[in-house]
């Protein structure tokens, strides 16, 4: 009975052999799955392609150092090597691909090189020459043959000897490949960040010096123009009258001197802010204590400049206290107000402040964000503090820049 009952306990599967549970019959068995996952076998296979990648890397490498090298002699060497390194731009490219399809890394493509506004054919010629990122690009196919026969060779191995820890042998290399690509494939974050600032500031001086000419041509259109001519009409019309009505020709002769006073009051007015004759003969002190003069609230003008700066830095310095100055007036209410100015180090700094009602921002419609933009656009900075209530204080920087002997 005993043999009977065991015989039927292996033929029904209730011992286990089976892979079934005694109690409940679920499977215990586990899961058929890949002994590496897919992300494993992407490194694996960016590893192995390095020696095939690298060998053609490398002989593109030696190839242009060889024959730019021997025909530098030549007038085709140069043009021959500027060539070869934006061909280097464009290996640099494919390498960033694989390494984004097979090791999940990204890395940002660095700018263009601006070969279309580059001048005339020496200048696009030197602008190839000197681009970095061709020759680091030269360097990473230079030094990866060894690496990529390396890699080759210990991947290929523990496929079939040391499989176990081929994940992490592959780890390791392809965070060595990452690191390389980082290194030498990656745009400069900072150059690139001022490459990108410094085309931004570049659209910002277009944009403020058309707004400037513009604000030039209305204001000669609808003041001094209009009013000249005017002044020719009565002189015409007192001309007429010279002979039959003295009186009334002396009246028009009178009324048109007043006219001429106006025009050149206007004339030296719009002279005044496009560069005002005072900040190019007494300097920066005199210029804003000028200024200050002419707003509606008392200002005390402080300014400690051992030298002058350059023209263009102090004519910017200018036309900001100038500006603040005018929103003071139109907009704060304040009873006081101060201008502070000196430098330190490299740099210009400027404080204009106010016991005014504040709430002033710089997007609050009263030409803060251009004076923010014009500040910006030569490396400047602005900045605004002004809580409801009052006070407000506004500090900008410039950079110090020595005038020349010609300024």
């Amino acid at each position: 009975m005993t043999a009977s009952a065991s015989d039927a306990d292996r033929t029904d599967g209730t011992d286990g052999t089976d892979g079934t549970d005694r109690t409940d019959g679920t499977d215990r068995r586990p899961a058929a799955r890949l002994a590496l996952d897919a992300h494993t076998w992407r490194e694996i296979a960016h590893l192995l392609l390095n020696l095939p990648v690298s060998l053609f890397g490398f002989t593109y490498v030696f190839t242009v150092v060889l024959v730019s090298g021997v025909l530098t002699v030549t007038v085709v060497g140069l043009p021959l090597l500027a060539v070869c390194l934006l061909g280097a731009r464009q290996l640099g490219k494919l390498e960033r691909a694989r390494a984004r399809a097979l090791l999940g890394l990204r890395v940002e493509e660095p700018t263009p090189l601006p070969i279309a506004r580059g001048g005339g054919p020496v200048q696009r010629l030197w602008l190839a020459l000197k681009d970095p990122v061709g020759w680091r690009t030269l360097l990473y196919d230079l030094i990866r043959l060894p690496w990529g026969v390396l890699t080759f060779a210990v991947v290929l191995v523990s496929l079939f000897v040391l499989w176990p820890v081929l994940p992490f042998i592959a780890r390791g290399l392809a965070n060595a490949d990452r690191a390389m690509v980082r290194g030498l494939l990656s745009p400069s974050d900072e150059l690139e960040r001022r490459i990108a600032e410094l085309e931004s500031d570049r659209g910002v001086v277009v944009d403020t010096a058309a707004a400037d000419l513009r604000r030039i041509e209305r204001d000669l259109h609808d003041g001094a123009q209009a009013r000249l001519v005017n002044l020719a009409m009565g002189l015409g019309l007192a001309k007429e009258k010279l002979l039959e009505d003295p009186d009334t020709a002396a009246e028009m002769v009178a009324e048109a001197h007043g006219e001429v006073k106006l025009a050149l009051q206007e004339l030296r007015d719009l002279a005044r802010g496009i560069h005002p004759a005072v900040l190019t003969d007494r300097g920066l002190d005199a210029a804003l204590s000028s200024v200050a003069s002419r707003c509606t609230v008392p200002v005390r003008v402080t300014a400690d400049l051992p030298e002058r700066p350059a023209a263009a830095i102090e004519g910017i310095a200018y036309f900001t206290v100038s500006e603040l100055l005018q929103n003071i007036s139109k907009h704060s209410g304040a009873r006081s107000a101060s201008v502070e100015v000196w430098r330190s180090e490299d740099r210009l700094l400027i404080q204009v402040l106010d016991d005014g009602r504040g709430g002033a921002r710089l997007d609050g419609g009263s030409g803060m964000r251009g004076l923010a933009d014009r500040l910006g656009a030569v490396d400047g900075l602005f900045v605004v503090d002004s809580p409801v209530g009052g006070p407000t204080v506004v500090t900008a920087e410039l950079p110090w820049r020595a005038r020349t002997g010609t300024e």
